[in-house]
């Protein structure tokens, strides 16, 4: 298939040129090769080409960079990434983390390339997450553009990692001052939670422990890993702690290593996994000031003081309602913010309406049947519904 150029003469001898799109066949009746006019282009004047440019560069929209190159006379070898590794890499630069790790390479008298090993592993973390032997084999060699990194070896990798935790607390303590200044961070609020990582590996090492896993991996050691952010989600600083760390008893670490960092005096933000008597009093000490999330546990000052106390719900928003509520005098003195959502409140309505007319007809089957009765009652669908008589009967508690 080609594009070919005829001529028709007018009738006052000029002549008119036209472009076709025509096509070679092999005619088997004929047993010779034919053309056949697929399409024709126009007019063959200046108008015609911006045409056949027009039409050049649609076509090439459909093809491949590989198969560009062939039409060009070239032979496509091989391709690197390089405009997303690019701004991850002026990132790095900018928020001076280069510089800081590099510091840190520099007090230990060394000279292999430990920071770029680091960014290597973060910037893949950030465009194409995998292992560390993956990111060496595959990523750094074949997918981006970095030629600083030619000098990098598998084992820089796992070094880099060791190079990191024994200047952990160096490296973030700059890093904050730094990033501080440079995006001017709000720390007046400081969030605070935990997670739990696990390993698959069988034996506890170090601070490897089995604990309360938030992944359902109970068998597997792990370890306890916290941060502090500011509202924003900019991290602060973090912390590694034994996998059979409960996080209620994580609080008296953190708060004093912010204190170093003049953050006593920020708000602390937590969630109800922190929220002990104990916590409170060392949150509350040196002037601090916290947000902590209340279990509501029977027969607790919030359940007893707070819940039953009296009064109206300021409107927020369309989605909730607060009140105030202050327990104690002095410095005993506590403010509870009770929030209430009156969409979800209408939902619950709606569900526990219809779980107590299904609970009516189960009532109504099993009263009289002690086994069925005592599986309704232990139920964790059913049984806070439920109140039972002295002769075992159930009955709905409307309370």
């Amino acid at each position: 298939m080609y594009i070919r150029t005829v001529s028709r003469k007018n009738k006052d001898g000029s002549r008119v040129h036209y472009f076709q799109i025509v096509e070679k066949y092999w005619d088997p009746r004929k047993k010779t090769p034919q053309t056949r006019v697929v399409c024709s282009l126009g007019r063959a004047d200046e108008d015609g080409e911006k045409r056949l440019q027009q039409l050049v560069a649609s076509i090439k929209k459909r093809l491949s960079f590989e198969e560009l190159a062939q039409l060009d006379g070239w032979q496509f070898e091989d391709s690197w990434e390089h405009g997303a590794f690019h701004a991850v890499s002026s990132l790095w630069e900018k928020l001076g983390i280069r510089k800081i790790l590099e510091k840190a390479v520099q007090s230990e008298d060394r000279s292999v390339p430990f920071e770029r090993a680091i960014f290597a592993m973060v910037a893949n973390r950030c465009l194409a997450p995998s292992s560390k032997l993956c990111c060496y084999e595959q990523w750094l060699a074949e997918d981006v553009y970095f030629p600083e990194g030619k000098d990098i070896q598998l084992h820089h990798l796992y070094r880099a990692m060791d190079l990191l935790d024994r200047h952990k607390d160096d490296i973030e303590e700059e890093l904050y001052w730094h990033i501080g200044d440079l995006l001017n961070l709000d720390v007046d609020l400081i969030f605070y939670d935990t997670t739990s990582v696990y390993f698959e590996i069988d034996e506890e090492e170090a601070d490897k422990r089995r604990g309360y896993s938030k992944d359902g991996k109970g068998e597997n050691p792990q370890i306890v890993v916290g941060m502090a952010v500011t509202r924003d989600g900019i991290p602060v600083k973090t912390w590694v702690f034994p996998g059979n760390t409960a996080d209620v008893s994580t609080i008296e670490r953190v708060k004093k290593d912010l204190r170093g960092w003049k953050l006593n005096r920020c708000i602390f933000v937590a969630d109800a996994g922190m929220s002990s008597e104990d916590n409170l009093k060392i949150l509350s000490g040196g002037g601090g000031r916290y947000i902590t999330a209340m279990s509501c546990v029977r027969g607790s000052e919030v359940v007893k003081e707070v819940l039953s106390r009296k009064g109206r719900y300021s409107p927020v928003a369309g989605n909730l309602e607060v009140k105030e509520v202050h327990v104690g005098t002095g410095e005993n003195s506590r403010r509870y913010v009770i929030c209430r959502n009156p969409l979800e409140a209408i939902r619950q309505s709606e569900h526990r309406e219809k779980v107590l007319e299904e609970l009516e007809a189960e009532l109504s089957n099993r009263n009289g049947h002690p086994k069925r009765a005592c599986k309704l009652f232990s139920s964790g669908r059913y049984g806070k519904y439920l109140r039972k008589l002295k002769n075992g009967e159930l009955r709905i508690d409307r309370a």
